[in-house]
């Protein structure tokens, strides 16, 4: 049987979530080239650089919205058992692209790939104003609390007093699970993940003294 040791007033958990279609893709993607010195494996990896720096301006991205890394080299070996093999010296150069431009994404990878990109690491979907998403989220998520606490409250028979204590959560954290198994006063779940949108949830547990007539 759970006691509380320290009555102090009320405890509420609550979560939002905000949903919006995106508006903003990232892809990161490499050039990765192996040859037999490493002179040519500069000489290929550059080449293949240049070839990719085409693609994007021919797809409209600036070059303010690519980061490159500088390119690299180190030996390159195949293992099979208790032996290994010199392959080569493998030269390669990181992207990281954004770009607004959503129904391009398909044509775009088909050509960076032609043009010599040979290894995508990742594409995502994303939205410019996440963080006004958040912020909304975060108030939504206040005044779940606030009514789950005012709920338990008036069954109860007291009345709320000033909000004594905020603590920000992670929606998706193990250690809340206890408040989120109990309801959320309007919390993101499952089946708010709708395909092809951008969700941004928050939670906020409030606790309020009881008011003292």
């Amino acid at each position: 049987m759970q006691m509380v040791e320290r009555p102090w007033g009320v405890a509420a958990y609550g979560a939002a979530s905000e949903k919006a279609m995106p508006d903003l893709v990232r892809a990161r993607f490499k050039v990765i080239r192996v040859e037999q010195t490493p002179s040519d494996a500069f000489a290929s990896a550059s080449d293949a650089v240049q070839a990719v720096r085409r693609t994007l301006r021919e797809h409209g991205i600036a070059d303010a919205a690519v980061e490159r890394s500088r390119l690299g080299l180190k030996s390159s070996w195949s293992y099979g058992g208790s032996e290994r093999k010199f392959i080569g010296y493998e030269c390669q150069a990181a992207f990281s692209v954004e770009s607004g431009d959503l129904d391009d994404v398909q044509p775009l990878l088909v050509d960076l790939v032609a043009a010599g990109a040979n290894e995508i690491e990742d594409v995502g979907f994303d939205v410019t104003g996440k963080g006004e998403m958040r912020a909304e989220a975060r108030r939504k998520a206040v005044a779940a609390a606030r009514r789950k606490a005012e709920l338990y409250a008036e069954a109860a028979g007291v009345r709320l007093g000033a909000v004594v204590h905020i603590d920000d959560v992670d929606p998706e954290g193990t250690a809340f699970e206890r408040y989120r198994g109990h309801g959320s006063g309007g919390a993101a779940s499952a089946q708010d993940l709708a395909p092809g949108h951008v969700v941004v949830s928050a939670a906020v547990i409030l606790g309020f003294s009881i008011a003292r007539d």
